[in-house]
């Protein structure tokens, strides 16, 4: 009987353990293959170095089109100065060549653009109004055209980066018989080279 007992004892520990260990085993789990992703031949661990390969390329897009547009707007802004030192004039009185106090101002702020751009020359134009003879407009443009580049090297604008040129009455920028048309042709106007 003790031997029974034994036996219905073992029993009774074996057959659960046998249906417990049965019920816990592994499972095999398969799923779909993705649509696209795999390949034949390649594993999971390609994927993740295809991935990671696709998503530096595309920091490093990201970084060139941030680069390029940096570059862009650099160029813009270069090509903005440019136009407003071309655009401010500085104005003379009727048969003048001496700089207003305005004039020297605007002289100032372009003197520290020419130093920031060491690259850049620039033609000085002198221009005159209609009165007066053509000769005596010439000399009064190449007076004002002096003025004006001599007041810039004074400033610290090496010489050799300057040149000028008188156009006298021929090239107005205002008609009119009048003070006002008038003012506007006494002028220095700038040309980057």
């Amino acid at each position: 009987m003790k031997n029974r007992f034994w036996v219905s004892f073992a029993w009774l520990l074996v057959v659960p353990g046998i249906l417990f260990t049965a019920s816990c085993a592994k499972k095999t789990i398969t799923s779909e293959p993705q649509a696209g992703r795999i390949e034949e031949g390649v594993g999971v661990s390609d994927l993740t170095d295809d991935e990671a390969r696709a998503r530096q390329r595309a920091l490093e897009d990201q970084r060139l089109r941030e680069e390029r547009l940096r570059e862009e707007a650099a160029t813009l802004r270069v090509q903005a100065e440019k136009e407003a030192f071309v655009d401010e004039l500085v104005h003379f009185e009727f048969d003048q060549s001496r700089l207003l106090p305005e004039a020297k101002a605007i002289l100032k702020n372009k003197a520290k653009w020419l130093m920031a751009n060491p690259m850049v020359n620039v033609i000085i134009e002198g221009h005159c109004d209609e009165r007066g003879t053509n000769e005596y407009n010439m000399a009064l443009g190449d007076r004002r055209a002096q003025s004006v580049k001599n007041y810039l090297v004074d400033l610290g604008v090496p010489s050799r980066r300057l040149t000028t040129i008188s156009y006298g009455e021929e090239r107005p920028i205002a008609f009119g018989q009048n003070e006002t048309a008038w003012a506007k042709n006494r002028r220095a106007q700038f040309v980057i080279e």
